[in-house]
């Protein structure tokens, strides 16, 4: 499992990898291509890679403007690691041609350096898609609800699935729970699943009725089974599942709101 907790910092360095090589592989093409105007291919690459990287951003920004609206400030933190990589291209590809439509000199290399940093990209891109993923699925794990029932985690599949490992002494759970709750009521086609690690019902359920909480399946591991299976020791967990039931990626830690949007975002139908 240690290696599944790595993967989503691992996909995120590869993918700046990629974008890296795509780009210096697009200039450097591009100035073999056009020795003779080697300085201004160079400089016209560099502006459409600047334009394509701002567009990225702002496109990113858009399609999650809901939660950027509740915090301006935060679309200028670019440590959220959001860009919109088809978004990306399109506007490197338009800022590229509208200037070598007014350089004819240009037309052949800035082409040439543009198919290529695109190849790069989208070879690189299958090549990430296909990995093998990390073989984790919904495990057939029974647990009590607060009612007195006994359900398995696997009776969820079918739909797209978000598991919560967190306990009531937890800090960084407590503060998480809203956002989780608000998202439960606003995704009724995503199972959230909240499992509680090692705890009493009676204790339990009085906290969530102090919170004033309305949390749906919520379930009581005392044993710390489900946090044993993901090898998880720290709290709070995250897990995303597809609708096939396949572990998609975790978050170890408090969530916020982009990250959610975002992760629910990899395990929609």
């Amino acid at each position: 499992m240690e290696s599944i907790l790595k993967v989503e910092t691992l996909d995120v360095l590869l993918v700046l990898l990629l974008a890296f090589a795509a780009g210096l592989s697009a200039l450097y093409v591009g100035n073999r291509a056009g020795r003779q105007h080697g300085r201004i291919v160079i400089a016209v690459l560099w502006q459409a890679l600047l334009f394509g990287t701002v567009i990225a951003r702002l496109a990113f920004v858009w399609q999650f403007r809901t939660v950027y609206l509740e915090s301006p400030i935060s679309i200028f933190d670019l440590r959220d690691g959001g860009w919109s990589s088809t978004a990306g291209l399109a506007g490197t590809w338009l800022f590229a041609l509208s200037r070598q439509a007014r350089l004819p000199a240009l037309k052949a290399p800035v082409l040439y350096a543009l198919l290529t940093g695109t190849a790069v990209w989208f070879s690189g891109s299958v090549a990430l898609a296909v990995r093998t993923d990390t073989g984790q699925t919904l495990p057939a794990i029974s647990l009590d609800t607060l009612q007195g029932t006994t359900v398995r985690l696997s009776d969820y599949s079918g739909r797209p699935t978000v598991v919560n490992l967190w306990a009531t002494w937890c800090a960084p759970c407590v503060r998480e729970m809203p956002l989780l709750q608000q998202a439960q009521a606003g995704n009724p086609s995503v199972h959230f699943v909240f499992v509680n690690q090692g705890e009493s019902g009676e204790r339990v359920r009085g906290w969530l009725e102090t919170q004033k909480l309305p949390l749906r399946n919520v379930l009581l591991d005392t044993t710390g089974k489900v946090g044993a299976k993901f090898d998880q020791k720290g709290l709070p967990a995250t897990l995303f599942f597809d609708g096939q039931a396949r572990l998609v990626t975790i978050r170890v830690g408090e969530l916020s709101s982009l990250e959610l949007s975002q992760k629910l975002g990899m395990i929609a139908d």
